[in-house]
């Protein structure tokens, strides 16, 4: 794709050349009015390279698909060619890498489920960037027999980190925020400096996506190549994929003491895991993991309070050896509180403990192979009960 290349390149150095000038002008001491002219000039020009490039969707095909933004794109890619040839009753489950859900094995149980199980989860994601997710996955609301949103816990838990501060969200979605995004996205966050980087990130795609840029451009032949594979089979690796079969069978905790004892051989980042996800200090309980929850849960659910679509929330197994109860007391339950509404369920808040045993995870927050294959299979069996049979056949 050389045009692309040389577009990318010379529309860089046009307007580097053109603030240049401006600055030349300036330090001849021509007049202002000139040189506010240039330096406007060249303050459109970038904003109407940025909007070519990323917001008319040049470029996205070409994003990393190892980053944040490129698998974000990918995922939602996927499902959409998917959504192409399917007939209906589809469930899609969002959520994080947590969400450790196996398509192809809830899907081939016996006998047959009535619904056609799908999985648009991607790593790192956060309530914030499922929304922008869901609606342009699901533009009209109708696509979906039902939504299931995987969370940690359905009390909420507030961490030593605000996710109203987390500007990750910002570089997992920035492909998917619109103009009229803009303002909204950016006061989501809390403090000033945050809703600024959010601001100037979603206005101008190009802050956010530098370092994706200077990679492409430094090997643009090979980026094309790893984009058009991750995007042409990505989509039937992601469905039937297999997991880890690492386990963490042995695996102790002196809770008193506040100690782990892990098996022979374990790895440095299985210990790292346990250490940063189990035996985390407890946060001081400000109710900000509450307010974010009741922002942008209660957006994905208000997209779908006409719709046929049910959004049903599922309190994820909570580790290989669960956090005592008595550690946080849990002022609220933001997700409980959606229950009142008659599109949104709740599955069995204790239907996946028999899953939080050592030899089921490969680490402290994820499932291994055959803890995802279960869960997949009892995940599968609970959305069936949830929803009750599907107003027709499955056909596909």
């Amino acid at each position: 794709m050389p045009s692309l290349v040389d577009r990318l390149r010379g529309g860089c150095a046009w307007l580097a050349g053109l603030v240049s000038l401006a600055a030349a002008g300036s330090n001849r001491h021509e007049s202002r009015p000139r040189v506010l002219a240039a330096l406007l000039v060249a303050l459109g020009m970038v904003f109407g390279l940025d909007a070519l490039l990323f917001r008319a969707g040049i470029y996205r095909p070409f994003l990393d698909p190892n980053s944040s933004a490129g698998n974000f794109e990918n995922v939602l890619a996927w499902e959409r060619d998917f959504q192409a040839r399917s007939a209906g009753n589809v469930v899609v489950m969002v959520g994080h890498s947590r969400f450790g859900f196996m398509p192809r094995v809830a899907n081939e149980m016996t006998p047959r489920p009535d619904y056609v199980f799908r999985s648009a989860a991607v790593a790192g994601a956060s309530p914030r960037t499922w929304y922008y997710l869901l609606r342009d996955l699901d533009p009209g609301a109708s696509r979906y027999r039902a939504i299931v949103i995987g969370a940690d816990d359905y009390a909420d838990e507030d961490t030593m980190e605000d996710p109203a501060e987390d500007t990750r969200d910002l570089h997992y979605a920035v492909a998917r925020l619109r103009m009229a995004d803009v303002i909204e996205f950016a006061s989501s966050f809390r403090t000033p400096q945050r809703r600024w980087q959010a601001f100037r990130g979603s206005l101008l795609k190009g802050l956010v996506l530098q370092q994706d840029i200077q990679a492409f451009l430094s090997q643009p032949l090979a980026r094309i190549e790893d984009a058009r594979s991750a995007r042409q089979d990505g989509g039937d690796w992601a469905y039937n994929w297999e997991g880890d079969p690492e386990s963490l069978a042995g695996l102790e905790i002196d809770w008193a003491n506040w100690k782990a004892k892990f098996p022979p051989g374990a790895s440095q980042l299985q210990r790292e895991s346990v250490q940063d996800f189990l035996l985390r200090p407890a946060a001081p309980q400000n109710g900000r993991v509450a307010e974010f929850r009741r922002v942008w849960f209660r957006r994905i659910a208000d997209r779908y309070r006409t719709s046929r679509t049910k959004i049903i929330f599922l309190r994820l197994a909570r580790g290989p050896i669960p956090r005592p109860e008595h550690l946080v007391r849990k002022n609220s339950s933001s997700i409980r509180e959606m229950a009142g509404l008659p599109h949104v369920l709740l599955a069995d808040e204790h239907a996946f403990e028999s899953l939080e045993r050592p030899e089921l995870y490969k680490g402290g927050l994820h499932l291994n192979r055959e803890g995802s294959a279960r869960f997949s299979r009892m995940l599968a069996a609970e959305i069936g009960r949830v929803l009750g049979p599907p107003e027709s056949p499955r056909r596909n």
